[in-house]
């Protein structure tokens, strides 16, 4: 199985990460990846905060925030009905 990750190959990443140790050197390496992992890290927790703010003010307003839990029970139950209208028409061809 080959795996494209951005339309990249195997021979491109190879070169990218050639050109980072020629431009940065062996030793920096290790300090650019930290800051992007703390750089990660930093988005994401703002991403939960906004998310929990949300939440939490959604829940002061007095509205449902449980709304996708309702729309995959209907969605299930939608798929239920096409696989039952569907399923003799599958099996007669």
């Amino acid at each position: 199985m080959n795996t494209i990750f951005l339309f990249i190959g195997g021979p491109e990443i190879f070169v990218i990460l050639l050109l980072v140790v020629m431009l940065f050197g062996a030793d920096k390496i290790p300090e650019i990846a930290r800051g992007l992992g703390k750089g990660i890290r930093q988005v994401k927790d703002a991403t939960n905060d906004i998310k929990r703010e949300i939440n939490d003010s959604a829940k002061k307003q007095g509205l449902d925030t449980d709304f996708v839990k309702d729309i995959n029970k209907e969605v299930n139950k939608v798929k239920d009905n096409i696989d039952d209208f569907t399923g003799p028409i599958k099996r007669n061809l």
